[in-house]
């Protein structure tokens, strides 16, 4: 055997079938025999059989790749997020015989620019969209040019079609505030991003319809933010909240990153949590768990919803459904040390404790 693995014509004499029979086999072609598919698949791994791709393409019209786009905005390329989605895809995508390509937008770049070239190129057979803004012109353009695409997280159109995985975090907002809200929090912040992306107008209206329910005159809601990449703005926003003089007793971050910062700046103020703030996230990034005195988060699987999004993909790439296929996950709260009563609650239990004591 070649160190370079057989060659198609090689395996179909190894085996004595026809060069058609080998090509129809290793594509799972229904026509051929299980068995003989069976065999043929088995030889392929024993002989190395690599196929060329190249010819592939000329053949069925495909690349045998999906594309994602990346930009490159912020001092670290790849975060927490990023990270744990891109495996799950790419493991999503690996088992149907499809591998996955990054392409990156540069700070001078738009996504849409490299988005185009990535589909008008041929590269791709079909691409995943990351952070959804509330009207997305990736969106526009890929459902123009009829592309095969899903993608993580939604636009606040519904009507339109196209096939999308996202976490349900409209209602995991509202329990955030149900929870801290009956440990006796009135006071909440809610730290932001400046983007008008669809995550964080389904957050905060999940918060703001929690607070609507209660009717209650002294619940109170400060809103800060910043542009999603700017550390800074971000660490600036932050700080008015836990430097206010009225400060809140609770903090939400809309996302985890936004939630670490509010830890480690109420540590720096010199501010205990959850005795005089408590803090929540959303992700259950793996800096949650460590990060003192371990962050109370929502898990979202993103490393599960990057596999998921990878095999609806395929679907639609093989047009095995025509209508969008729409997926929502429903967040776990993960119940850590960085949330509990509100101080003046605390203050008045332990008031209570004392009177009560012989």
């Amino acid at each position: 055997m070649s160190p370079k693995g057989k060659t198609l014509k090689e395996l179909a004499e190894h085996l004595d079938v026809s060069i058609t029979t080998v090509s129809r086999a290793l594509a799972d072609h229904p026509k051929i025999a299980l068995k003989t598919r069976k065999r043929v698949a088995e030889a392929a791994i024993e002989y190395g059989y690599v196929p060329n791709l190249a010819a592939r393409q000329l053949v069925s019209g495909r690349s045998g790749f999906v594309g994602l786009v990346l930009p490159v905005r912020g001092p670290n390329f790849v975060d927490s997020y990023i990270g744990e989605f891109v495996t799950g895809l790419g493991e999503g995508l690996v088992e149907h015989g499809m591998d996955l390509f990054l392409a990156t937008a540069q700070a001078k770049q738009s996504e849409l620019s490299v988005l185009r070239h990535v589909v008008e190129s041929g590269r791709a057979d079909g691409v995943v969209l990351l952070r959804i803004g509330e009207q997305d012109e990736r969106v526009d353009y890929l459902l123009e040019r009829h592309f095969p695409f899903v993608t993580h997280g939604r636009i606040l159109d519904e009507d339109r079609p196209l096939s999308w995985l996202d976490a349900d975090s409209e209602a995991a907002f509202g329990q955030a505030f149900d929870l801290l809200y009956e440990l006796g929090h009135r006071h909440f912040g809610l730290v932001s991003i400046s983007e008008k992306m669809t995550f964080r107008h389904l957050r905060e209206r999940g918060l703001r319809a929690a607070m609507n329910r209660r009717k209650d005159p002294s619940v109170r809601l400060d809103i800060v933010s910043a542009p999603r990449f700017d550390r800074m703005a971000t660490l600036a926003a932050v700080n008015q909240l836990v430097h206010a003089k009225d400060r809140p007793t609770a903090i939400i971050g809309l996302f985890d990153e936004l939630a670490l910062t509010v830890l480690d700046q109420a540590l720096r103020a010199g501010l205990s949590v959850p005795g005089d703030l408590s803090v929540v996230g959303f992700d259950n990034i793996t800096a949650s768990a460590y990060a003192p005195p371990g962050l109370t988060t929502f898990e979202t699987s993103t490393r599960l919803a990057g596999r998921q999004i990878g095999e609806m993909l395929i679907e639609v790439i093989e047009r095995r459904n025509t209508a969008p296929m729409t997926k929502l996950i429903t967040p776990t709260l993960v119940s850590r040390a960085s949330h509990g009563p509100a101080p003046a609650t605390k203050r008045q239990s332990t008031k209570k404790q004392r009177e009560n004591s012989p």
